[in-house]
């Protein structure tokens, strides 16, 4: 990346966070941020890229309000201010986008989304180099650096990095679920959530091997899937060192070590380590036997006896 790129990128970054709470990298994008901003206020407290917004500030005492909306008297300082702000009652969208034709209410607005068609990246993180296509974005990204978490949960005081992820925490206090099916009519308090459930309705499975081709309605299911081909064992036993590719074998296994079986048959009072092993065990008691033999029909109670039973009779 050439000096002017790095230049453009460092010009908008990390002015806006607390000073507190940022260390020295951000403090260096401030400083470089101000060449680009030649305008100085009399005052020396704020600059300008241009001479026009340098006089509409040095014109405008602080706190007055030049202008007024005729619709909810709103003041603003500004007559693009208030022309922007207009805009919100009439629904006025000048700006379009030549290559959706998207309309948007503000030139800014249009400008961010041109860049999901160009894919430039223009904001640039000092630390490791990452560039993000909006200002708010780098913003963000820079506290996974600074660890600050500026957003903070009134009901638990948890903090969190991004007001999103909070709105989405305090539902775990509030119950709210926001996101429903228009299916099923089923509700969630996430999008993601409500996204992947929309898949058992639709069949859409766009997470494929490369490996075997199978498709996954999950990301999470493709990458655990993917692990029997590479035979990667993430979890082991603090127990026994033997390694698993899913927690979930993890969690089952270490019961054998614990004793532990949370899982009870509701007409005997037997337990299990696992679930799937207490559902086959139910099946003794209704005698329900839901595998087929598709060629001579015979049924069976578990998945892995009609799978037997096929080798040894009809290969």
């Amino acid at each position: 990346m050439g000096e002017s790129t790095l230049e453009k990128n460092h010009s908008c970054g990390l002015n806006l966070i607390n000073a507190s709470a940022i260390d020295s990298f951000s403090l260096k994008l401030r400083d470089q941020s101000l060449e680009k901003k030649p305008y100085q206020c009399s005052d020396g407290q704020k600059s300008f890229s241009y001479k026009s917004d340098l006089v509409c500030n040095e014109g405008t005492p602080i706190g007055e309000k030049l202008c007024q909306c005729s619709k909810c008297q709103k003041g603003c300082s500004h007559t693009f201010s208030l022309t922007q702000h207009e805009r919100t009652h009439t629904g006025e969208k000048p700006y379009q986008c030549f290559e959706c034709q998207k309309s948007f209410s503000y030139k800014s607005i249009l400008i961010e989304h041109e860049r999901t068609h160009t894919g430039e990246k223009p904001y640039q993180c000092l630390k490791c180099h990452k560039s993000f296509s909006y200002k708010s974005s780098l913003i963000q990204h820079a506290r996974t650096h600074t660890g600050e978490k500026p957003y903070q949960c009134p009901e638990c005081q948890k903090s969190f990095g991004y007001r999103s992820i909070l709105i989405q925490h305090e539902r775990t206090h509030t119950g709210e679920k926001p996101y429903q099916c228009l299916k099923c009519l089923k509700s969630f308090s996430h999008k993601f959530n409500l996204t992947q459930h929309e898949r058992t309705h639709t069949g859409e499975k766009p997470y494929q091997c490369s490996e075997c081709q199978k498709s996954f309605t999950l990301k999470v299911s493709l990458i655990q899937h993917e692990r029997k081909h590479t035979g990667e064992k993430l979890f082991h036993c603090s127990e026994c060192q033997k390694g698993f590719s899913y927690k979930s074998s993890l969690i089952q296994h270490e019961r054998r070590h614990t004793g532990e079986k949370p899982y009870q048959c509701s007409k005997c009072q037997k337990r299990f380590i696992c679930k799937s092993i207490l559902v086959q065990h139910e099946k003794t008691h209704t005698g329900e036997k839901p595998y087929q033999c598709s060629t001579c029909q015979k049924s069976f109670r578990q998945k892995n006896h009609l799978t037997k039973h096929e080798e040894r009779t009809h290969t």
